[in-house]
């Protein structure tokens, strides 16, 4: 399709907000309109850099609001919906299910009704074809529930088998989106991705929070024996995934996008703490810009990590296979875990203002 017009929803979240970013730079000629709730992990700031852009629109609002989302797909002619909004932290959704099950079906519901009236009901009154377009998903690898260490990773064809109410709730907007395309004849698309980490992640997230807890010489929590295995994928490799996907995928397709990158949670700590010792170690200023950070100043943030009682249906390990996409659209991720994981910590040492509003 050339010339999209995108709504973004969730745009001013941690991987909206860098597909945003992603998406303008590679396409400068395309339309963005970014639709966010603004809640606690939305963030105004992370669209700042693009704010001045002719071709971005920031709209504060609800995909739960069916009016609103058909206004803005009718008034601004878009023709592509990508649809990141969701409410995602594992441990609020077993603490208060309420809101992930409003934002995750409801809003999806939501979003594909509205669509499905602009591009298909209001077209066919008039005696016309639908409207050229395309409803992308952003789903997670979660919906497929958990691994053994042997076991082999998860396809497109495998069962989905959601352990948390997050995922249950990310499992049944998948649901939709297919039913909505196999009965309504909704042009989809879905992604379904590994553990993303990179600029603009909320500070509540595993690595983010591991880099400002050393900042501020706080304890560095690993929940159980800290041998859960986790597929790390950088968030703008995975921009670049869905970027194949609305070019290159077929309709109704489901497509996995990973890191080929698993790595137990304390390996990943281990690792954040080895870097964030040499860069105060090679860098003397970071200990005059936090002088919180004694155990990293000394060399020896390891100390900080404390195991903590695990979560409840803690899933063991999550890995993705991504051969279907890179196959089919040619995808493969470009930042190894060395190069993306240095480029996190070194974006939150000087991105101090962003993130300290935030915890």
């Amino acid at each position: 399709m050339e010339n999209r017009k995108l709504l973004v929803t969730g745009g001013a979240g941690f991987i909206g907000a860098n597909f945003v970013h992603y998406w303008l730079e590679n396409n400068p000629q395309d339309t963005v309109v970014v639709v966010d709730a603004l809640t606690y992990a939305g963030n105004r700031d992370n669209l700042a850099p693009i704010e001045n852009n002719a071709n971005f629109e920031f709209v504060h609002g609800d995909i739960c609001d069916t009016n609103l989302v058909e206004k803005l797909l009718s008034e601004k002619s878009l023709n592509t919906i990508v649809h990141f909004a969701a409410e995602s932290h594992v441990d609020r959704s077993i603490t208060g299910p309420d809101a992930f099950i409003e934002t995750n079906i409801i809003g999806t519901y939501s979003l594909l009704k509205a669509a499905k009236k602009v591009w298909i009901d209001l077209p066919k009154d008039k005696g016309l074809s639908p409207l050229p377009h395309r409803f992308h998903h952003v789903s997670t690898d979660e919906v497929y529930g958990t691994l053994e260490k042997d076991d082999p990773a998860f396809t497109e064809e495998t069962a989905y088998a959601p352990n948390s109410p997050y995922s249950a709730s990310k499992a049944a907007s998948d649901h939709l989106v297919r039913a909505y395309h196999h009965t309504y004849g909704l042009e989809v698309t879905t992604s379904n991705c590994s553990n993303n980490y990179g600029p603009y992640h909320f500070p509540e997230k595993l690595i983010p929070l591991i880099i400002t807890n050393i900042l501020h010489d706080k304890p560095l929590p690993i929940y159980g024996d800290g041998q859960q295995i986790r597929d790390w994928l950088y968030v703008e490799d995975h921009a670049r995934g869905i970027e194949l996907v609305l070019n290159k995928g077929l309709i109704g397709e489901n497509y996995n996008i990973g890191g080929h990158n698993e790595w137990a949670n304390i390996d990943i700590v281990k690792v954040v703490c080895k870097l964030m010792n040499e860069q105060f170690e090679s860098n003397p200023d970071l200990k005059t810009q936090y002088p919180a950070a004694v155990k990293a100043a000394n060399g020896s943030s390891e100390e900080l990590i404390t195991f903590v009682q695990d979560r409840a249906g803690h899933d063991r390990r999550y890995a993705i296979d991504a051969t279907k996409t890179n196959n089919e659209l040619g995808y493969e991720p470009l930042e190894s875990f060395e190069t993306g994981i240095n480029k996190t910590i070194s974006w939150y040492l000087n991105q101090k203002p962003w993130w300290t509003s935030l915890i």
